[in-house]
């Protein structure tokens, strides 16, 4: 790389985190989304996942689909969007699993084309998904003996945890009404839950597959446990709604594999009453060194990193002046060298947490623009975009 900002991610990491859900979670389809990128990580990262037992992908676009792709020909891809019909076509050449989310389009699907399909249900968030029950049965019964589309799937997303709300056992079984004129038993794949209801509810048994999202990329969904009143709240509220209890302990152990980097690019001696940076906010109360380093917004770090540390050395220095396009200052001392390693961040979940942000915000902000660097058993490989 020309510029020494970049991206770390471990796939040793990612692989054993799999490793660990599988042991813990007992299903037959492990569908590892890897959409956005791979949650940041780049596609680079799936041969790892699917090294840890993944065994289906799934992705928002076909654009991601096609671009997963490129990196492995067998495995199969879910795309979780509606493609237009005019590019069916590509689905069935390179092996994509298409979502049909409504009866009008079905009706104009070529009927002829070799796909497999994953029916929608909307069980309450009112995005994509069947919410009638004949319409359902309708389709199933046309394609109970089509040679040419497969009704492979069936699934849902559910908009909460059920932690504190009742929506999800409300719209639990809503998916089961609108599905009861079908026999879920005979469709290969039947997937409801995604990475914090996997910790938190156990899954009906007509429930074959699980969707990972974030759980793979370290983040292991722990709650904490109310206690005293808060905890004599939640179960008269639980029995007042007819609410099943959930599941607070693991025994997940995930770590994060994605860490960012960058290094010392310029020293600077700044004296007191100076400014650095846009808009002379940052003025120097004493005499001090700074260093710039070159990573910006553009990069991905946002205003919340502003007066956040970075680490060089093992120790911490703060961020200072406003966060450039390009360039940020740090606030240094004289054991500070020119193209000293510096460390944004190599704890994505304490960064997440003293940013205020999800851990998705956090993966998916870092740019395209910065370079992924993969560590494979010590062995590294740049992928530049």
């Amino acid at each position: 790389m020309y510029r020494k900002t970049y991206a770390l991610i471990n796939c040793n990491i990612l692989q054993k985190n799999i490793e660990n859900i599988k042991e813990n979670y007992h299903y037959k389809y492990y569908i590892g989304v890897v959409k956005a990128n791979a949650y940041g990580h780049g596609d680079y990262i799936i041969n790892s996942l699917i090294a840890g037992g993944i065994n289906y992908l799934a992705a928002s676009s076909l654009e991601e689909c096609l671009s997963i792709r490129k990196r492995n020909e067998n495995i199969p891809i879910l795309c979780l969007e509606p493609i237009d019909h005019k590019y069916l076509n590509i689905c069935e050449k390179e092996n994509i699993t298409i979502t049909i989310p409504d009866y009008d389009y079905f009706k104009s699907l070529d009927l002829n084309l070799n796909l497999k399909i994953h029916l929608k249900i909307d069980s309450g968030m009112n995005r994509l998904g069947f919410k009638d029950k004949n319409e359902v049965k309708k389709i199933y019964d046309i394609l109970s003996n089509h040679s040419n589309i497969n009704l492979e799937g069936i699934y849902t997303h559910l908009g909460t945890s059920g932690i504190w709300d009742k929506h999800y056992n409300h719209d639990l079984k809503t998916f089961e009404n609108i599905t009861s004129l079908i026999d879920l038993n005979t469709i290969p794949i039947v997937h409801i839950s995604r990475s914090l209801t996997l910790v938190t509810h156990p899954m009906p048994k007509y429930v074959t597959g699980i969707r990972l999202g974030i759980i793979m990329y370290g983040f292991p969904q722990k709650l904490n446990k109310p206690k005293g009143l808060r905890l004599i709240k939640r179960n008269m509220y639980l029995k007042k709604h007819h609410i099943n209890d959930i599941t607070y302990e693991n025994n997940l152990n995930l770590n994060t594999a994605f860490s960012l980097h960058t290094e010392i690019m310029t020293i600077k001696n700044v004296k007191k009453g100076e400014y650095v940076g846009y808009g002379a906010k940052y003025i120097a109360d004493e005499d001090m060194k700074i260093a710039i380093i070159p990573i910006g917004f553009a990069d991905g770090l946002s205003k919340k990193y502003e007066n956040q540390t970075v680490k060089i050395n093992n120790k911490e220095y703060k961020l200072i002046g406003e966060i450039g396009m390009d360039m940020t200052a740090v606030k240094i001392d004289d054991s500070v060298k020119l193209k000293d390693h510096v460390i944004i961040f190599d704890d994505a979940k304490k960064k997440a947490k003293e940013l205020g942000i999800s851990a998705y915000q956090l993966f998916t902000s870092i740019t395209t623009r910065v370079p992924r660097v993969y560590d494979e058993n010590g062995k590294l490989t740049e992928i530049k975009y």
